[in-house]
């Protein structure tokens, strides 16, 4: 599985929550993550009838508005950071050995702002919609 989307982002595992990207386009990206079973998490969230985190659900949202921004902004030393999360709707769980798809969508730039909405699927059932905007900040060493 081809993990070139890794140079536009910081996040690595273990907090790594994109496995692939499936499609882009200029102000949209769709990913997908495989919810493997053995995530440490999934041992206290709910032991006996384990559910992914909702933090975690957007994490994964924010990782592919990330990668989605990080090819426009690649060689300008400038890196995306999370600034607000809006009207966030938690629809369906998301559950061990689940495949989740993942799409984000640029809705405006100004300035430095990114305004995006995300949503996460499983088996064509929302999981997860919120929207949420980052601001391009100079990278630091």
């Amino acid at each position: 599985m081809s993990q070139d989307f890794l140079q536009y982002i910081p996040h690595r595992p273990p907090f790594l929550f994109i496995d692939r990207v499936l499609e882009e386009s200029d102000d949209t990206i769709k990913a997908e993550k495989k919810i493997d079973p053995k995530e440490p998490f999934f041992e206290g969230h709910f032991p006996g009838r384990p559910i992914m985190p909702g933090v975690l659900i957007f994490e994964s949202i924010f990782q592919a508005g990330a990668i989605m921004m990080g090819k426009r902004i690649a060689n300008e030393g400038k890196i995306l950071v999370l600034t607000r999360v809006n009207n966030i709707k938690l629809k369906h769980a998301v559950h061990p050995g689940d495949t989740m798809q993942i799409e984000v969508t640029l809705k405006e730039m100004v300035s430095t702002a990114a305004y995006m909405t995300g949503k996460a699927t499983v088996n064509g059932k929302t999981a997860v919609t919120l929207e949420f905007s980052a601001m391009l900040v100079e990278e630091t060493k």
